[in-house]
């Protein structure tokens, strides 16, 4: 496989996560640092013996970048992808894609007139246990599906959200849902199929911020499922998500990336040797980077091939549909078709 040229635009605590995993990637090279500050691009350009700059323009501007790999804050995505994909470069860009669906058009549009691969983060699908789930579900083992039903009881303290700017501001980061709780709502979605409607209200009870510490939602599917969202980072002291699915044939509940009941006939509970990094509890960093090389190098691998990332633009754009709904929903009262 061809070594592609990297340029790793954001210098917060999941660029460290993400630059982990790059090193162990044969085929990955850090061509490029981005920081708004220059000690920290600096400091960061030298450990990873690459080129630091603070206009990320100029990487987008230097041909050795194949890829911009996007890890700012999440009001900043959009713009930073879409100067990305007019400069010609492939873009992994982090959770969420956009902060409107509307947004996340544009940047669809743009991918296909270029000819540029879009992917969003979404880690938790490569997870050994998610896995498992997905297959059983496309194997048709638990019949029609009924039920899915996520919870994210996480907690933050008042501290994380003061320790950055644009942190719980509602253009900027988003809330419980738009930040911590949309890797679960991705997982919905994959497992659940396309959305069809959602109802559902959000508030702010026990943090100062103008985005939500709290949302719930009801969402049915086009498959005539229903689904249910709860996200919180107000949850003393804070727990693993929870993810569980009820079929007409059996059930499966998730706990972390633990499976934690499989009801499935004739389909055996499947083990893993090896524990799967999971959510951030109380915090935003996880304990492994394992996922993000695991999706870090299937992004590459659909560049190669030429074909869609496992997890695309279109998928990124899913969730935050969905979430925008729920926003929408809150706002008046009534269900909103997606």
């Amino acid at each position: 496989m061809k070594t592609r040229g990297i340029a790793v635009i954001g210098s917060g605590s999941i660029a460290d996560q993400h630059l982990g995993a790059l090193r162990e990637i044969p085929h990955a090279k850090v061509v490029g640092i981005f920081s708004r500050g220059a000690d920290k691009a600096r400091k960061m350009g030298e450990r990873e013996k690459c080129r630091w700059t603070t206009d990320y323009r100029e990487l987008l501007s230097d041909p050795a970048v194949e890829i911009a790999h996007i890890v700012t804050s999440s009001g900043s995505h959009a713009a930073i992808t879409r100067d990305a994909l007019q400069a010609g470069k492939h873009v992994l860009v982090e959770k969420p894609m956009a902060m409107t669906s509307a947004e996340a058009d544009d940047l669809l549009a743009l991918a296909k007139a270029k000819g540029r691969t879009l992917g969003v983060v979404s880690q938790r699908r490569f997870e050994d246990q998610h896995e498992a789930v997905k297959k059983l579900l496309d194997s048709g083992a638990l019949g029609k599906l009924l039920l899915v039903e996520v919870s994210c009881p996480y907690f933050r303290d008042q501290a994380y959200y003061d320790s950055a700017d644009w942190r719980g501001k509602i253009a900027t980061d988003g809330g419980a849902i738009m930040n911590q709780g949309i890797h679960s709502v991705d997982l919905m979605l994959w497992f659940g199929g396309p959305a069809k409607t959602v109802q559902g209200k959000i508030a702010t009870q026990t943090h100062r911020m103008e985005a939500e510490d709290l949302a719930l939602a009801i969402v049915t599917f086009e498959n005539g499922a229903f689904g249910t969202i709860m996200a919180s980072t107000s949850i003393q002291p804070g727990f693993t998500p929870c993810l569980n699915l009820y079929g007409e044939k059996g059930s499966v509940k998730l706990e972390g990336a633990t499976i934690t009941h499989w009801t499935v006939p004739h389909t055996p509970k499947p083990e893993f040797a090896v524990a799967q990094a999971s959510a951030a509890v109380r915090g935003p960093l996880l304990s492994s980077h394992v996922m993000h090389q695991r999706q870090i190098a299937e992004f590459l691998s659909a560049i190669e091939e030429g074909r869609p990332p496992r997890v695309s633009g279109e998928d990124g754009r899913r969730a935050v549909k969905l979430i925008e709904g729920l926003y929408a929903s809150s706002k008046s009262g009534g269900p909103v078709i997606l």
